[in-house]
């Protein structure tokens, strides 16, 4: 008989962005249509560097290789002249490379934000913020369960998702 094979397990992860994967990480290029819509990488690890206190940037990874980048904020006020009181956490910036997209690695990279957000215990809900117009990520939030707030950060709208607490388990992003 034989040897069967069996197909390698994705074993998708966040990691923290590192001098050994900084090259792979900093590679991650959305679709041409996509670029105008979020921030390339090393933007974000430039900004993640004079906000190390709420930036928390993270390589999206599956397997040996680095498919994505995202980045959270966490515990900031969100518009200090409207309120200094509001805190909030949420998704800075997701990239997904672009001959990666479409196979759940943003669906995970959002659900990995959230369970982190829920670890820390600080908020329950997490918010998000995009561009309106083609190629808009607001459908895959939308999918995702995160709801228009209405306001808008710039020019981009702003959602938000309070997952439902589920007793022992970690919280799940459909």
């Amino acid at each position: 008989m034989p040897a069967m094979i069996v197909p390698p397990q994705r074993t998708l992860r966040l990691e923290p962005v590192t001098a050994d994967n900084f090259d792979a990480v900093c590679a991650v290029q959305v679709r041409p249509d996509q670029a105008h819509l979020v921030s390339p990488v090393v933007k974000s690890l430039a900004e993640a560097y004079i906000h190390p206190t709420s930036a928390w940037p993270r390589a999206v990874v599956d397997g040996d290789d680095v498919v994505g980048f995202v980045m959270a904020f966490h515990d900031i006020v969100w518009d200090p002249a409207a309120d200094p009181n509001d805190r909030r956490s949420g998704i800075w910036r997701l990239n997904i490379d672009a001959d990666r997209q479409g196979k759940g690695y943003g669906r995970f990279a959002v659900g990995a934000v959230v369970e982190e957000i829920l670890r820390r215990g600080t908020h329950r809900t997490v918010h998000v913020s995009w561009h309106a117009g083609p190629g808009s990520p607001e459908p895959f939030y939308l999918g995702l369960g995160f709801a228009p707030t209405g306001e808008l950060i710039g020019e981009e709208r702003v959602g938000a998702l309070t997952p439902a607490p589920t007793a022992g388990a970690a919280p799940q992003v459909h």
